[in-house]
């Protein structure tokens, strides 16, 4: 690459990292994780940048080399998940509302096959067109609209279940504090 294509690559890093980054935040949910993905792609990238003719699209090019990264880490991952009976508590360190939906949403968002996903992340968070999202995942505008339209209806399944999660926790726990009340209101009167 001649040294002008270095620089006007790393010019392209300085002014586009920090959207990248989202970018890559939003296809996975660990942040660390997340610069690593970014990192990969730009390496993939870098090696490529003098066959990318228009650098107006070097986004979606870089957008896509993430995917597909993603996808490939997902593919040979090791099944670490071992199953239990009770899911552990999860945990929101931000007590804002926003952040607390972010989190939800990143966590809802881990039940979608990774097509949906990134399909739901092109759409949604990315604000690409039906075409924009089909040209940068390489489907169909139909595939992308089924895609999509499956995807949205799991995230509302999995949002209700949820919900419906912590409904009968609320109730099992006030039930729990009434006999709790119940009991020390007994022992102060037997003490009495």
């Amino acid at each position: 690459m001649a040294h002008g294509e270095v620089l006007e690559f790393e010019e392209y890093v300085r002014t586009r990292q920090e959207a990248l980054l989202r970018s890559a935040r939003r296809l996975v949910p660990d942040p660390v994780d997340a610069q690593d993905l970014l990192q990969t792609a730009l390496v993939r990238t870098y090696g490529r940048w003098d066959g990318i003719a228009d650098k107006s699209l070097a986004d979606a090019y870089l957008r896509r080399v993430m995917i597909n990264t993603r996808t490939e880490w997902w593919r040979a991952r090791k099944l670490e998940e071992v199953p239990t009976e009770q899911l552990p508590d999860a945990s929101v360190e931000d007590a804002t509302e926003q952040h607390a939906d972010r989190a939800l949403l990143m966590d809802v968002l881990k039940v979608l096959a990774p097509k949906q996903r990134s399909v739901v992340v092109l759409r949604h968070w990315e604000q690409m067109t039906t075409e924009e999202t089909a040209a940068a995942l390489g489907m169909s505008t139909g595939t992308v609209k089924s895609t999509l339209h499956r995807a949205l209806a799991r995230l509302r399944q999995e949002l209700e279940s949820r919900e419906l999660d912590a409904r009968t926790l609320e109730r099992s726990d006030r039930t729990e504090q009434t006999h709790a009340g119940r009991e020390e209101r007994g022992r102060e009167r037997c003490a009495a």
